[in-house]
């Protein structure tokens, strides 16, 4: 069970302030403290990535995502030194995607500037919805206006790659709503779109307060509905909730779907690497903020462990199953060491059932699969 080191990694930045936390998020965010010391943050990134690299050496890192919470609370300056200081560590590629989420209600012109000039070149932007009532109902603290706006300030600021972050299923919410939203955010002409459906996860508001979702024949017709104007519009589905125009696909997030190695640094992170010994670990970071600055490199690690062959099984196919065209079925014996004969039996029950693709070469999902994910996902889990 040995696998050999990738050439090239991901690296994954986590940034865990919110100016408010949304009653459907589920994430390592907090609320943004009134005065944030932007140098002693960066100063622990990236001693945390120079911990990482000595712990296993980082290959070259051709796709770079800063995360949260709300990356976009940092200034320019913050953001300038953080990229400068990671390319002072490890290799960045000079071709390197390099993605900053952003919300439309902590954002201006100016800072979209500064984030291009600092070396961003992809902006994430969190829409979430085009109606000013949803959106307060969301939690979100921006307008429709607002989204507009900052999608403007990005393309004046020189950005040419971004993605647009959309919900449907929302609370209340007709397929007819969901599409004159979606409508309104193909209207905005992205690079890329993520569509995808509100869920109510486990220690969100949401979920102790549950709000009345569309039912379930409802939503249906919204994804269905919405997927096809995807692709009449040009936006190819390449995963179960992105879409991309062609050659626009996110460079990071198919290095996690195609089971590639990445660094994580910052509160809360993880990180997938391959060792020198050719076993698979994973890694966590303290995921308080408080907790994570009083500590120093290495002793931001929460927790520490290798994947055995249950773990490397399912975490494979959690990520691989996503992609709408699957990967080689190679793929799974070169990127977890063990043999094609681990999930023979799986994927012939799966086949069975109409939700994997009855084929040697690749491990694909049928759209029957990609709607039934989790009863895929379900016959690989161990007995």
């Amino acid at each position: 069970m040995s696998v050999r080191a990738p050439d090239a990694a991901g690296l994954y930045v986590h940034v865990p302030w919110c100016v408010r936390k949304c009653p459907y998020c589920d994430f390592n965010s907090h609320r943004l403290p009134a005065a944030l010391d932007e140098s002693a943050f960066v100063a622990a990134l990236l001693a945390d990535l120079r911990a990482e690299h000595a712990w296993a050496p980082v290959p070259r890192v051709d796709s770079l995502f800063i995360g949260g919470g709300t990356p976009s609370v940092l200034s320019g300056a913050a953001a300038a030194d953080l990229l400068d200081g990671i390319a002072g560590v490890v290799d960045l590629a000079a071709t390197a995607e390099i993605t900053l989420e952003a919300n439309p209600g902590a954002v201006d012109a100016a800072r979209f500037l500064a984030y291009r000039a600092a070396g961003i070149n992809r902006l994430s932007i969190g829409v979430q919805s085009f109606s000013d009532a949803r959106l307060q109902a969301l939690g979100r603290i921006h307008t429709a206006a607002d989204a507009r706006a900052a999608l403007r300030s990005a393309r004046s600021a020189g950005f040419d790659n971004v993605n647009l972050d959309l919900m449907f299923g929302l609370p209340a919410q007709r397929c007819d709503e969901a599409l004159r939203e979606l409508d309104a955010a193909i209207a905005c002409e992205p690079e890329h779109l993520s569509w995808y459906q509100l869920t109510l996860e486990p220690n969100t508001a949401f979920h102790h307060d549950p709000p009345s979702l569309p039912a379930e024949s409802e939503i249906a017709e919204m994804a269905e509905q919405g997927q096809q104007r995807l692709e009449a519009a040009g936006y190819h589905r390449y995963e179960i909730s992105a879409f991309a125009g062609a050659g626009l696909q996110c460079r990071h997030n198919l290095n996690y779907w195609r089971f590639g190695d990445y660094a994580g640094i910052g509160p809360g992170a993880h990180g997938k690497r391959t060792r020198a010994d050719g076993r698979i670990a994973r890694r966590t970071k303290r995921r308080g903020p408080a907790d994570y600055l009083s500590a120093s490199g290495a002793e931001t690690v929460s927790r520490e462990w290798l994947l055995g062959t249950d773990d490397l099984v399912i975490e494979f196919m959690l990520n691989a199953l996503r992609l709408v065209g699957g990967v080689p079925r190679s793929h799974f014996s070169g990127a977890t060491g063990l043999p094609d004969a681990t999930i023979a039996g799986a994927c012939a029950r799966a086949i069975g059932r109409g939700l994997l693709y009855d084929t040697r070469e690749r491990l694909q999902p049928t759209p029957l699969g990609l709607r039934y994910l989790n009863d895929l996902l379900g016959l690989f889990l161990p007995d």
